[in-house]
């Protein structure tokens, strides 16, 4: 078991759910307030058609209005991919464009989405720019950014491990994070082991009320009922 109560399959699991799931399972158990804990507005899916991601977070910051004071550009760092490497498999990589404003260049691209799928990288997450979009979508990796950008510029990853904030979540090296089209969201960690069951629980309560909607019977009277039904199930959960 690892010290987090969970093992490698229980992050797996959370791979079968979509991210809204995912949430509706957190806001369920009731864990955290319904407004925090997942990335707001600073980027977005660029492959939407991709399934759910799920992975250790490794953090970092980096930077691309000016030339790195050590000389290390672009893929050329092997200190932060040793770190990448380092922390527990999957894992989705997390970095910081610490430029104001940011995407000014795009330290991602194909280059370093090939890198990441070697070190069992399954995403990555920015607020910075992206680059060579078909190549990594042909590898099948998914990317979190603001917007692509047609220049690495002096794209360099500044330094790496600390805790780094973006759209309002908080985010640590070895955090769970969950993420598709709907956006990234963390996962506590102890709640990674119930929320499959939970999940499963929630979206059998979606079908049967969906089909109370579209079984030709449906009135006001009946989503009365329906929604009574659910508070009461909230009240014994």
């Amino acid at each position: 078991m690892s010290h987090n109560g969970f093992l490698p399959e229980h992050i797996e699991a959370l791979r079968g759910f979509d991210s809204c799931s995912i949430s509706n399972a957190i806001e369920f158990l009731n864990v955290r307030p319904r407004n925090e804990g997942y990335i707001q507005g600073t980027c977005q899916c660029v492959f939407p058609k991709l399934p759910p991601v799920v992975g250790r977070a490794v953090t970092g910051r980096m930077r691309s209005a000016s030339h790195p004071v050590h000389g290390h550009v672009y893929y050329d760092h092997l200190e932060w991919w040793r770190f990448v490497e380092s922390v527990p498999a999957p894992r989705i990589v997390v970095l910081l464009d610490a430029d104001d404003p940011p995407a000014v260049g795009a330290l991602f691209g194909e280059i370093h989405a090939r890198i990441c799928r070697a070190l069992n990288c399954v995403a990555y997450v920015s607020n910075g720019a992206v680059r060579d979009i078909p190549g990594i979508e042909a590898q099948g990796f998914q990317v979190f950014a603001s917007r692509p950008c047609v220049s690495h510029a002096y794209a360099h990853v500044v330094d790496f491990g600390e805790p780094i904030e973006l759209g309002g979540l908080r985010i640590h090296t070895g955090d769970v994070l969950h993420g598709d089209l709907h956006g990234v969201q963390s996962i506590p960690a102890d709640v990674v082991r119930k929320l499959p069951e939970v999940a499963k629980r929630l979206l059998r309560e979606e079908r049967d009320f969906v089909a109370k909607c579209l079984d030709g019977n449906f009135s006001i009277e009946r989503l009365s009922a329906a929604i009574r039904e659910h508070a009461e199930g909230q009240k014994h959960k």
